[in-house]
């Protein structure tokens, strides 16, 4: 293997593993954070309307289909930046 080649595997290595470390960043805090809102705004609602568990237990069950929405639009933005760097690292590669 070549040099050129060994250090585009590096390069491609380096990229995939910040993006998948970005992805798992964004996943982390951006899935507690929904939960945290939907929890706050639910005890808010429910002091407001003194209506005691109801709409706490419908904002934290209604925000696990957020969070997965937010889950899958993370990934498929990433995965889409794989993808384009990975063509344009190919096309770097022809071109030397």
């Amino acid at each position: 293997m070549s040099q050129l080649e060994n250090q585009s595997n590096n390069q491609s290595n380096n990229r995939f593993n910040a993006i998948i470390m970005t992805v798992v960043g964004q996943v982390g805090c951006l899935t507690p954070m929904i939960i945290l809102v939907a929890l706050f705004t639910g005890l808010w609602l429910d002091g407001y309307f003194e209506t005691k568990p109801l709409f706490t237990i419908l904002f934290i069950v209604g925000s696990a289909p957020v969070s997965i929405f937010a889950l899958y639009k993370i990934v498929k933005t990433a995965t889409t930046k794989l993808k384009i760097d990975d063509e344009s690292l190919k096309e770097d590669l022809n071109r030397e």
